[in-house]
């Protein structure tokens, strides 16, 4: 009796110890897998968090190029701008003085015309045209010039009509019989519009 006890004892011991040993053998199995799958996972949560850094940089990136894109524009356009206004200063700063002289203009033009019809000395006529010449050089160096009115179809962007009168011909009808005052441009700007008779 004693004898089959302990075969019993004996083969349920074994039985469990199978039964634990294979139960060990399960967990130490497992336990490998769900160690590499967590590695795995952590992995994957690295390089998630990684990717959307470096999508955010991108972006900034871009927003910071975007930014920089169109403040050189914006500097591009008023540099421009500038040289451009610059230019048409040094175009025109010389305006007011060219303008107070074209009065003197005037006048040596008057002279000119009174000296030639009086028939007056040929060396103070000629002393007096040479002096107007100068002064007009001068002046037209700097962007001065007259506007060749006579004869031309009247046109209020050139001309002031002070009055009208009867054509001679019907070829000089609209247009410009008589210039009264000489009319000047400066760098291609009118500064004095010409003072002109129509024919009617």
């Amino acid at each position: 009796m004693d004898k089959e006890k302990n075969k019993e004892v004996d083969d349920v011991t074994f039985e469990d110890q199978r039964d634990m040993n294979s139960n060990n053998n399960e967990s130490t199995q497992t336990n490998p897998q769900n160690g590499t799958e967590h590695v795995k996972e952590s992995k994957k949560s690295k390089k998630n968090k990684v990717e959307n850094h470096i999508e955010e940089l991108e972006q900034k990136c871009e927003e910071s190029n975007d930014k920089y894109l169109r403040l050189y524009s914006e500097f591009d356009n008023y540099r421009k701008r500038t040289q451009k206004e610059r230019l048409e200063l040094l175009k025109t700063a010389s305006q007011e003085i060219v303008v107070d002289l074209l009065p003197v203009l005037d006048d040596f033009e008057r002279a000119i015309t009174a000296l030639t019809i009086s028939h007056a000395n040929e060396e103070s006529t000629k002393g007096v045209e040479l002096i107007f010449g100068k002064l007009f050089s001068i002046l037209s160096q700097k962007g001065l010039e007259s506007m060749d009115a006579l004869g031309k179809e009247f046109d209020t962007d050139f001309h002031e009509a002070i009055t009208n009168i009867p054509a001679p011909n019907k070829d000089q009808i609209g247009k410009v019989v008589d210039v009264v005052q000489k009319g000047y441009l400066l760098n291609g700007k009118i500064i004095r519009f010409a003072k002109v008779v129509v024919g009617s």
